[in-house]
């Protein structure tokens, strides 16, 4: 399995319209092959100095594909194209960790 952490940093006071344009493309991205999980999250509130939040402009989205195969597949799909050139000048970093099992 493959699991990937994006980190996603929007342009100031954009990450409202970045999560409609995400939500917007998230059933496309669940009925591809090899999608197990592909969801975004925001800080929770209340932990305090235990806790290194993302902050009010940025997201988190935790992604778990099948193989490599699959994520390379998604990371070529023509809505992932479309929602990349829709949301691109409201982001202002994205820092993308793909990852395996087990450690």
């Amino acid at each position: 399995m493959i699991h990937v952490l994006a980190f996603i940093t929007c342009q100031p006071g954009k990450r409202d319209e970045v999560l409609a344009a995400f939500r917007a493309n998230m059933p496309a991205v669940h009925a591809e092959d090899g999608c197990i999980e592909y969801q975004p999250v925001v800080d929770a509130s209340g932990f305090g100095g235990f806790q290194a939040p993302v902050g009010g402009d940025g997201f988190v989205v935790i992604e778990k594909w099948r193989d490599a195969a699959a994520l390379k597949a998604h990371a070529a799909a023509p809505h992932m194209a479309a929602y990349a050139a829709r949301t691109k000048p409201l982001v202002a970093e994205r820092r993308i960790h793909v990852m395996t099992e087990p450690a």
